[in-house]
């Protein structure tokens, strides 16, 4: 089994979306160092355990002209509106909103991997993150809780599809802050698998680019493979990436094959650039979440791998480093 990722040719793209399926990842290389970029990229999403995909939004499209997914308050006529701007440290409540053109909370949305609308909270350092679920009150008001550890800036970002006829997956984003004295830490070191509650997750595959690439994750516990992985959101495993210097937003799900030890995306990262994989899985009834720093693009033999000093767990629902 092949840990590492190998980074071929410097291929920029301003736009693209990531695609899904389900294959075995390939290549090999040397551990490298991953640079810090500024680029712009988009999202996009797949389907289901065993069954095609259901676009989660429709992001599947090869490319699209509008802006990266994440980067935009607005956008499509809607607009992300947090009415909770500052909290913590430590637990607290998150209330916001999305709103239509008319500044009208929208209440209909389509349900996609069980849920109405995703929510992702990540620090500006990628050193911390959280996806979770949000309850909508009747007035189209969302609410949850949430655990930010330490001081520093921190982007929320919603994923959903409204009802309306014709609408496609949007994905908003919008500053959030933790008061207080900070100090970014260093982006975590590239290295092949991470550890997580006993669970090893191991990261292999090619990725350029502009270019479809398959990515890899073998999840293993006490040396065995773990063959029994139960779905969490609709599929065997979640995938968000996040690009580090403007927190693009990719958003990926498996849309064929068994309940493990592979779980496996296929991937085209729109530029070069140093992202941050959070790969969730559920075994047990646990969800777990594992954290990756990988770097595309660069001069050939460049590599990207995994980061095992990061990733953690928590349950399905509540705060916890890097989880739910």
């Amino acid at each position: 089994m092949n840990t590492g990722l190998r980074i071929t040719a410097f291929a920029a793209a301003l736009t693209a979306a990531f695609g899904t399926a389900y294959g075995v990842g390939k290549g090999v290389g040397p551990t490298g160092t991953p640079e810090r970029a500024e680029h712009s990229g988009h999202s996009a999403r797949g389907g289901t355990p065993g069954g095609g995909g259901d676009g989660h939004g429709g992001h599947q499209e090869a490319a699209q002209a509008s802006a990266p997914g994440g980067l935009q308050v607005s956008d499509a006529g809607y607009t992300l509106s947090l009415d909770t701007r500052q909290v913590g440290p430590g637990p607290a409540e998150l209330r916001f909103s999305v709103k239509d053109r008319d500044g009208r909370n929208v209440t209909a949305y389509r349900t996609e991997h069980g849920k109405e609308l995703h929510f992702i909270v990540a620090s500006r350092d990628l050193t911390v993150y959280r996806h979770l679920h949000p309850v909508r009150a009747a007035d189209g008001t969302w609410s949850t809780p949430v655990d930010l550890p330490a001081a520093g800036g921190y982007k929320a970002f919603a994923d959903f599809t409204p009802a309306a006829a014709g609408a496609k997956g949007i994905t908003l984003g919008a500053d959030l802050s933790v008061p207080g004295p900070y100090a970014p830490a260093p982006m975590p070191p590239a290295t092949g698998t991470a550890e997580v509650e006993g669970y090893r997750v191991a990261l292999g595959g090619t990725l350029d680019p502009g270019k479809a690439g398959e990515l890899r994750l073998t999840v293993s516990k006490d040396g065995k493979p773990v063959t029994d992985l139960e779905p969490y959101l609709g599929a065997y495993g979640h995938l968000v990436a996040l690009r580090d210097g403007d927190l693009a937003y990719l958003h990926v799900h498996p849309n064929q094959g068994g309940p493990g030890p592979d779980v496996s995306f296929t991937a085209t990262p729109p530029s070069p650039g140093t992202y941050r994989l959070f790969l969730d899985f559920q075994h047990e009834g646990k969800v777990r979440t594992a954290a990756f720093t990988v770097r595309a693009g660069g001069s050939p033999g460049a590599t990207a791998t995994a980061d095992p000093g990061t990733a953690s767990s928590a349950p399905a629902g509540e705060p916890g480093g890097h989880a739910h």
